[in-house]
């Protein structure tokens, strides 16, 4: 009878430092991607952010170098096309017509949500408890989204179509999820993730870039990328996003849960939502109202309970 290996206190400390590091990372995302978006559209926003991260991912992608089967490859294009142009467009342009404080909160949803995709598609099992904090996490939500404005708002106000997409582009982070699940069956989670960031910004620029081809045959003209007259602080802001918020957050929460318990360390995806929605009042003046503190007191009350019980977390990457 074989027993696992005890964790000594400093890769302990160093694990979960890691995750805690990346959770705080994350949480920083939407607060970056608002200073970027008050000088670019999302479609811009978006493209610089995954440029910028393909600075981390092309080294792994270089050195670690992987044989995908003909159905991977088909995997591979279907799962990035979902988690990059497809999930990020859309989150973003709800962030454009949402707060970042409301947005962050919505975040808070995804742990729960992993788990209800591991009952449907992965056969594990949701007890008692696990059907409670569900039911909790999607009363949450449902308060944060009634409560926002339904009309188009002021700006800096939230809307019901802002952080509807939200919502959906965090379901679409389910399907990318589950599609590299299979991957990481046979290849590691990080050169995946690598290939997942540098495929979907492939086509995130194929898909912004593309039309500037197409001009000469266009009645109306497309618009390059700004780039002269963006600020350093919207560059700061897109190289923060990238860097840290995408390419790092992969290094760091990958090599934590290589050292520490996958089932302790998805406590720490609970970070973003709580540090999103703090920096969203402190820096920017939101304002969260009842519905928002009582929904997002639910979100996370239910991200914390499923994520101490034991369950397993996938180890993929979101942002």
């Amino acid at each position: 009878m074989t027993t696992k290996p005890q964790l000594s206190p400093r890769t302990a400390f160093l694990g979960y430092g890691a995750c805690a590091i990346a959770g705080c990372l994350w949480g920083t995302g939407f607060y970056f991607g608002r200073l970027a978006l008050n000088e670019m559209s999302v479609e811009h926003m978006v493209l610089y952010r995954f440029l910028f991260a393909t600075v981390g991912m092309l080294p792994i992608a270089l050195f670690k170098r992987v044989r995908l089967t003909g159905s991977e490859i088909r995997i591979l294009i279907i799962s990035a096309a979902f988690g990059i142009p497809i999930q990020f467009l859309l989150q973003f342009h709800g962030l454009a017509h949402t707060t970042v404080s409301h947005a962050a909160l919505m975040v808070g949803t995804m742990p729960v949500s992993l788990g209800v995709a591991a009952v449907l598609f992965a056969g594990e099992r949701l007890d008692l408890v696990g059907w409670i904090a569900l039911v909790g996490s999607t009363a949450g939500a449902a308060l944060i989204v009634l409560g926002g404005h339904r009309g188009p708002g002021a700006q800096g106000e939230p809307t019901l179509y802002g952080d509807l997409l939200v919502v959906l582009s965090l379901s679409i982070a389910l399907t990318w999820v589950l599609l590299s699940k299979k991957l990481m069956q046979s290849h590691s989670p990080v050169v995946v993730t690598a290939y997942s960031i540098l495929t979907g910004t492939a086509m995130l620029a194929l898909w912004i870039l593309g039309p500037l081809l197409l001009n000469p045959f266009r009645e109306h003209k497309v618009a390059p990328p700004p780039f002269a007259h963006v600020s350093t602080t919207a560059w700061i802001a897109l190289a923060v996003s990238g860097l840290a918020c995408t390419a790092t957050t992969t290094f760091l929460w990958n090599w934590g849960l290589h050292h520490v318990p996958a089932s302790r360390a998805g406590v720490f995806l609970n970070i973003e939502p709580a540090l999103g929605s703090y920096l969203g009042v402190r820096l920017l003046g939101e304002h969260l109202g009842p519905h928002a503190w009582i929904g997002g007191g639910l979100i996370l009350t239910a991200a914390v309970i499923l994520t101490t019980r034991g369950h397993e977390q996938p180890d993929v990457i979101l942002e």
